[in-house]
This record gives structure tokens, C-alpha cells and sequence, in this order.
């Protein structure tokens, strides 16, 4: 089982994130983003989006189980943060998320 919160903060310290819905989708559109992160709490247009755009650019995306505050929280931001487009996982092992599912 891969500790999804460790490897967020990996990611974040060695790789490339782009935070924030409007981002993640424009990451997504454009064909730049390699994993979507998304609250579990997003709201319902946002998490649609992001799900429809996701599946047409084959994009995986995983469901974080926690709120939008406790992601913000992980990323250290003092803000929610709904989702979040995974561009270059550095040293983390993120992209094995979707492996198991």
C-alpha cells in the first residue's frame, strides 16, 4: 500500500504540482498532467470536469480520501485546495496510486 500523504509531499518537494481547479484543468486539457488529484469534498462541477476531461485525455486520477482542507493542509497552503495536477512526480512514487484500483 502506497502512503498516499508521503508520497503527495515527495512529489511536492521533488516534482512539479500544479494546484487549484482551473490550473488542473487547463494541465489536463493541454495533455501536461500525469495524475489528478482530487478532494473528496470538490464540488460537483469541479469534480464532473475534471473527471470527464481526465477520461477523454486517458489521464488517472485518484479520489483523495481526505477534504479539501486536509490536502491544502499537506501541501503546506494555508488555503483548501480541491484539486491538484501531478506533472512530474520527481522521486515519489504518486503515479502508483491508480496501480491498485
Amino acid at each position: 500500500m502506497v502512503d498516499v500523504i508521503r508520497e503527495i509531499q515527495t512529489t511536492l518537494r521533488t516534482g512539479r504540482v500544479i494546484l487549484g481547479y482551473r490550473r488542473t484543468l487547463k494541465a489536463v486539457v493541454n495533455g501536461k498532467a500525469k495524475l489528478v488529484v482530487i478532494a473528496k469534498n470538490a464540488p460537483e462541477n469541479v469534480m464532473s470536469d475534471l473527471l470527464t476531461y481526465s477520461k477523454l485525455a486517458r489521464i488517472p486520477i485518484y479520489i483523495f480520501s481526505g477534504t479539501s482542507r486536509d490536502l491544502g493542509a499537506i501541501c503546506n497552503k494555508p488555503f483548501t485546495v480541491s484539486a491538484m495536477a501531478i506533472i512530474d512526480p520527481g522521486e515519489s512514487n504518486v503515479l502508483d496510486l491508480t496501480k491498485g484500483e
